[in-house]
């Protein structure tokens, strides 16, 4: 069994996909990240970055005592091995998957994340900013586009790279994209999304918060955060 510790946000729904997509039973565990539920000690001895999503699979392959697991690409690499499911064993293709995870953790997430923060909740609109991270998504987009100008999903066949980039994309309008300006990139989008795993996930996370706004008391405890948040 599989307790996931989760919000109803893009790194969030990665795994709820995965889990739908590989049909592994899972237990929800929601951390309601504007209430600043992921500071309880409890939380922070499964993910000590105060950050969802976190795991415990309470059966590992091992037999052993449970495994936690921290980062939502680590988590997607671990539940991958786990189940034999969306990350091949063959090398090339291997790294094809890994490396298109890797772009999405450490590029598209992150720019969307500020492009999201500076033109949805800063509590000064900066021009400089907004246009930066709005730029920058749409090369990021635009990478993806032509990634997929020649195969049907990341990495050839559908993977954990495909369910890490889903999520980020989903809210494009908010990014100020068209996905019309991006064809290849659109078929992928509507083929993912008319996936049953991940119409499930996304109907799931309606019954886990019916109300997916920032309000000024969530603001202070999601914006405002330093070192002093770790001791």
């Amino acid at each position: 069994m599989i307790d996931l510790y989760y919000w109803t946000t893009p790194n969030g729904h990665k795994i709820t996909i995965f889990l739908e997509e590989a049909g592994l039973p899972y237990r929800l565990k929601p951390v309601h990240i504007g209430r600043g539920e992921q500071f309880d000690p409890a939380f922070l001895a499964i993910s000590p970055n105060n950050r969802i999503p976190a795991i415990v699979d309470t059966e590992p392959g091992d037999g052993a005592d449970p495994i936690s697991v921290f980062e939502s690409g680590a988590i997607l690499v671990y539940l991958a091995a786990k189940t034999g499911q969306f990350l091949p064993r063959d090398t090339r293709a291997w790294v094809e998957v890994l490396q298109w995870l890797m772009w999405q953790m450490g590029g598209l997430g992150p720019m969307a994340g500020q492009n999201h923060h500076f033109s949805q909740y800063a509590p000064e609109k900066l021009p400089y900013a907004i246009t930066r991270y709005v730029k920058e998504t749409s090369r990021l987009y635009g990478v993806l586009n032509k990634r997929l100008a020649d195969r049907e999903f990341v990495a050839g066949e559908y993977s954990i790279a495909d369910m890490a980039s889903y999520p980020w994309v989903v809210p494009f309008e908010r990014q100020g994209q068209d996905l019309n300006e991006f064809p290849h990139l659109k078929r992928w989008f509507d083929a993912i999304a008319a996936r049953p795993a991940v119409q499930r996930a996304y109907a799931l996370a309606k019954t886990i918060n019916v109300k997916p706004t920032v309000d000024e008391d969530a603001k202070k405890v999601l914006f405002g955060q330093d070192a002093k948040v770790v001791k």
